[in-house]
């Protein structure tokens, strides 16, 4: 065997016939040749069982040395790892060797990763004697080359499915005592959404106004022929009450338990049927789930007649009285309330009626009542919604009735008289249904569209009148403060201009303007014979004045503090508190002396808002018009709302909107308008009152009754006696609803 083969019997260091001098390698063969060998290396060495020592071939076993590969020739990829090598198996002892021990035999244990860093020698292949699978598997394969092609589309490739995976979230923390994940609660805000317009109120088909007011008419008339009746025949119980428990004795009547009860339930019978609306009342309430004092009452003397029947009959009832007189004056009071509501009706429907197309209409807006112009569709429907008491009674009577019922089981029933169970239930429903119930609205209402109806105005119900009255506030103009007739020019004063040009400039900023001085100026124009110019970049200003263009002229108008700012010289002899002064081209040309009456009306409906609390908010646009000149010309104590300039020209701007009708005014002036509203808030006012009364008197009642009848202390719970305890609860009401319609 030559020197070379000795070195390395193999012949791996040079496959080729090549000198080592001549050999030109390519990058990437030189990569593909070296690249990472000592790394495979050393984790090869560090996972893979070290094989055991490998004995020497025989000369005849040697393998032959591999065939030389051309340098230029790619070298074909590498097979796949095999996962777990099997050492090959032991060769055949050769003749005549002895066996070695077990010692020299026994494989080396393999160095650690750290000992071949440690020491270079540790990295020389183990033995040139292993056999070539041994030493295919301890050297590393080398790897195929790869192009740049392949380089950049395997690196795009990875940076794609970076991109596409999903990040790794951080696990997710639990609560302290909850095995439920916590959850992300930061939100980010955007801009705010513009808030939903409110949708439009409903409005049904409506009859036109002069046949409701026909219908009303009708009704009221009907029930007013009744109700004198009906008073006559409910005192009569009343009246042979009266002087029995005075000690007169009265023939046919007193010392006779079997006619009394006979004359209690004709009354009772006849008094009924000639309140009957009550009961239609009530059953159409009911009808809708409106639970009112017209169906307590219709209830309560439904109970009466059925006592009086127990009374008749032979039982084991107690003597007393029964509470049929009690039932039938609350039935009369029912009918009274009815009979004033019907009426209320009329008179708003019959000045509604008036016209189609009214002059003004009142609308709630967000700052206050608004007098605007428009039409009457609507006014029908909101005329006829529920009134506030009659929510009130829909909450808390069904109680009152239903612990009437169980009062009246657990005071006869539960005591082992049942004979007296409808006793009892008559008693305490006839104190729960108060006298009071049907009057506060049906008084208060009447009252208040009889007042309006003489003034020229008109409240759409309980809806209207709540509505207008609720911020306690209302808008006023330039025209309700100074109604036509009392602003006057006093004088006029032009420098260096024709009067007519003057007047025209004059004329035509009014109208812009949209002011109350409109009228005045259009009046001095037709005496001038003058024309209205068109005005272009009309503003307003918060010192108290206006400018605009007129054929390529810069014009301002307003007070002389307005003219000072603007730097328009004005004349030292010239001092108006109410003047207008008008410059071209920050020249003064005229000024106009204005005089502002104040009318009587107009001060009373300032006192009369002022005395109920209702503030009035000043939105006027002509620049004299301030706070200052309210005080001068009215009473000292008048107080307005002066918002600012942008505030006070959107408010005049809502006189010409056209929203539901909660009232209509037929006439001018502040005065009507005062009244609406002012009269609106007053008859809500009494009508919440008078139902607190009413149902705190209905709960007194029914307790106070319960308390007696339990304890069965006839003797006290008299029927004249409970007619007094109701006549008392009464009268708080009553007042109440006559002082609404005092203003």
């Amino acid at each position: 065997m030559d020197p070379k083969n000795n070195q390395n019997p193999y012949g791996l260091d040079n496959a080729t016939d090549v000198p080592a001098e001549q050999e030109d390698y390519s990058l990437e063969e030189i990569l593909a040749e070296f690249g990472g060998s000592l790394e495979q290396t050393l984790l090869r060495g560090t996972e893979a069982a070290p094989p055991e020592e490998a004995q020497p071939l025989p000369p005849d076993q040697v393998p032959p040395p591999p065939q030389p590969v051309p340098a230029r020739a790619r070298p074909q990829p590498p097979e796949p790892p095999k996962p777990d090598p099997v050492p090959p198996p032991a060769p055949e002892e050769a003749p005549g060797e002895e066996p070695r021990p077990a010692e020299e035999t026994r494989p080396e244990e393999a160095p650690s990763l750290e000992d071949i860093l440690a020491d270079p020698s540790l990295r020389e292949p183990a033995s040139p004697t292993v056999e070539l699978d041994i030493l295919d598997m301890a050297l590393p394969k080398a790897p195929r080359p790869v192009s740049l092609e392949e380089m950049v589309g395997s690196t795009v490739d990875a940076v794609m499915e970076e991109t596409t995976a999903e990040p790794l979230l951080p696990p997710k923390r639990r609560g302290l005592f909850s095995r439920k994940p916590l959850e992300e609660t930061e939100q980010l805000y955007g801009p705010p959404e513009p808030e939903p317009e409110p949708d439009p109120e409903p409005i049904g088909p409506e009859p036109e106004l002069f046949r409701a007011a026909a219908e009303c008419r009708a009704a009221y008339h009907r029930r007013g022929k009744l109700l004198p009746a009906a008073a006559a025949v409910s005192l009569i119980p009343t009246l042979l009450l009266a002087l029995e428990h005075f000690g007169i004795a009265v023939p046919g009547w007193s010392g006779d338990p079997r006619r009394q009860t006979y004359v209690l339930l004709v009354c009772l019978a006849v008094t009924a049927l000639l309140c009957h609306h009550v009961f239609a009342k009530g059953v159409k309430l009911l009808l809708r789930g409106r639970c009112s004092g017209e169906l307590l009452t219709a209830l309560s003397a439904l109970v009466s007649a059925a006592d009086c029947v127990c009374r008749l009959m032979e039982n084991q009832r107690t003597e007393a009285m029964p509470y049929a007189s009690v039932s039938c004056l609350g039935l009369t009071f029912a009918l009274w309330a009815c009979q004033r509501e019907s009426g209320g009706m009329y008179d708003t429907f019959r000045s509604a009626s008036l016209d189609d197309d009214p002059p003004y209409l009142v609308t709630d807006t967000p700052q206050g009542a608004c007098k605007q112009r428009g039409a009457v569709p609507g006014f029908y429907t909101a005329a006829l919604w529920d009134n506030g008491a009659l929510l009130w009674q829909t909450a808390f009577l069904p109680m009152v009735l239903a612990a009437s019922l169980v009062f009246a089981g657990l005071s006869s029933l539960g005591q082992e008289r049942g004979d007296d169970f409808f006793l009892n239930w008559s008693a305490i429903l006839a104190a729960g249904a108060a006298f009071s119930l049907p009057l506060g609205w049906g008084l208060a209402y009447g009252n208040l569209a009889r007042h309006l109806q003489k003034a020229g105005c008109a409240v759409a119900g309980w809806s209207g009148a709540e509505r207008i009255s609720r911020k306690r506030k209302m808008i006023l103009t330039d025209a309700d403060l100074f109604p036509p007739g009392t602003i006057q020019l006093a004088g006029v004063k032009v420098f260096g201009e024709v009067l007519s040009a003057a007047v025209s400039y004059a004329a035509s900023m009014a109208r812009a303007a949209g002011s109350g001085l409109e009228r005045l100026f259009d009046e001095l124009l037709r005496t001038e014979l003058g024309s209205y110019e068109e005005v272009s970049g009309f503003a307003f200003y918060e010192e108290g004045g206006w400018s605009g263009t007129i054929r390529g002229e810069s014009i301002l108008m307003g007070t002389a503090s307005f003219m000072r700012k603007m730097d328009v010289r004005l004349p030292g002899d010239i001092n108006l508190k109410t003047g207008l002064f008008l410059s071209v081209d920050h020249h003064l040309i005229a000024v106009f002396a204005v005089k502002y009456n104040a009318s009587e009306n107009v001060d009373f409906a300032l006192r009369m808002m002022a005395r109920s609390r209702i503030s009035p908010i000043l939105a006027a646009r002509d620049p004299n018009i301030v706070p200052e000149l309210l005080r001068r010309k009215f009473h000292k104590g008048v107080k307005v709302e002066f918002p600012d300039l942008t505030t006070r020209v959107a408010l005049s701007e809502a006189e010409k909107d056209r929203g539901l009708p909660r009232a209509l005014i037929f006439r001018e002036g502040l005065l009507p308008y005062a009244e609406t509203v002012v009269g609106s808030r007053r008859m809500c006012k009494a009508v919440r009152r008078s139902a607190f009364f009413s149902l705190l008197g209905s709960a007194a009642g029914t307790l106070l009754s319960f308390y007696l009848v339990f304890l069965r202390q006839y003797a006290l719970l008299t029927p004249l006696a409970l007619e007094l305890f109701l006549l008392l609860w009464t009268l708080p009401v009553l007042l109440i609803v006559d002082w609404a319609r005092r203003y």
